[in-house]
């Protein structure tokens, strides 16, 4: 399942993505963890210090090897320089796998230790440097985490988990499409329903699966607010704890400490996800690929790479789970 959480900034969605991450790893599930957020904080959410925060791997630095890697011997695509970040796959390109190794891993993932011998890939994005200012926005630093969801085929009982950009930006690419369920992490405020307005109306069009999760909620007051803004949408909640306190000190307890109401709705998420999968389409899902990608080449990938990008796209391929078993990375 590839799961995505959203929200506005200060809402608790990092915090919320890390705890879900920590409750799939520590049950050995097979996992792939990316902050694909401009403000970069999943890292250190899962135990990593400053130091090596600082030292994961940009993915956007390593969009050429991305490209070339999954390009394979796809004849529709010239060269690496002619895809962009919607290029969608076709026969003869390269897929990923969660449970693989391969170049794009190597290049781009570190493994971080959790508890009790439990650990999660993690991939980033990378945070903006002063050589972006000016000159590039965060949709350019996001471009490889949604050629890599193009190109992944996961299986049931496999999860990747992206925390997302704060707000609705993410509907500025088709990224917000990648998704088996979006959890949008909501504050008991106007501010925080706002965000979950915009993606419900954008979602709409697209059959984007979206639940909300409630964040410090303190009481029923709170719960009875979310309730009449949100309807059926509201999942759960999740109310003050502790053990997040001291994580957010850097001194996390062990997480099977976390209090058993949060734990009980970390397993609410992984329920919902899971059934999630049954609904999946992947004729729809390679349709919407194709979709974006043919909208991005003709506002501008056209013009950038000086290619008809049109052409990249096989009508005969789709991405299903069929492949797990054929296409074998090189």
């Amino acid at each position: 399942m590839k799961i995505a959480f959203v929200g506005k900034g200060g809402s608790g969605k990092t915090t919320l993505s890390s705890l879900f991450i920590r409750h799939l790893a520590a049950d050995r599930a097979p996992l792939i963890a990316v902050d694909a957020d401009i403000n970069q904080h999943l890292g250190a959410a899962l135990g990593l210090d400053e130091v090596d925060t600082a030292t994961l791997p940009a993915m956007g630095a390593r969009l050429p090897l991305i490209k070339d890697y999954l390009r394979g011997a796809n004849p529709r695509i010239a060269s690496a320089e002619t895809m962009i970040k919607t290029t969608p796959p076709g026969n003869g390109s390269r897929l990923l796998r969660i449970t693989e190794d391969n170049p794009v891993y190597e290049a781009c993932a570190r493994t971080v230790a959790l508890d009790d011998d439990a650990s999660v890939r993690l991939m980033v994005t990378g945070p903006f440097t002063d050589s972006d200012l000016g000159v590039a926005c965060y949709h350019s630093k996001v471009g490889a985490v949604e050629l890599c969801l193009n190109h992944l085929v996961d299986g049931p009982g496999e999860y990747v988990v992206v925390d997302m950009t704060a707000g609705s930006d993410s509907f500025a690419s088709g990224m917000f499409t990648r998704f088996d369920m979006t959890f949008l992490v909501a504050e008991p405020t106007r501010k925080g329903v706002s965000v979950y307005r915009q993606y419900k109306e954008y979602a709409r069009d697209f059959g984007v699966a979206l639940k909300v999760v409630g964040n410090k909620v303190q009481g029923q007051d709170d719960l009875d607010f979310l309730r009449a803004e949100v309807g059926e949408d509201l999942l759960t909640t999740v109310g003050h704890s502790d053990w997040v306190r001291a994580m957010e000190k850097g001194r996390p307890p062990r997480f099977e400490l976390l209090e058993e109401v949060n734990r009980q709705a970390l397993r609410v998420l992984r329920e919902t996800a899971d059934a999630s999968y049954e609904r999946r389409d992947w004729r729809r899902y390679t349709r919407q690929m194709v979709h974006f990608h043919l909208k991005n080449a003709e506002s501008w990938g056209n013009a950038k790479t000086g290619a008809d990008l049109a052409a990249q796209v096989d009508p005969a391929f789709v991405l299903d789970e069929a492949l797990l078993a054929t296409a074998q990375p090189v």
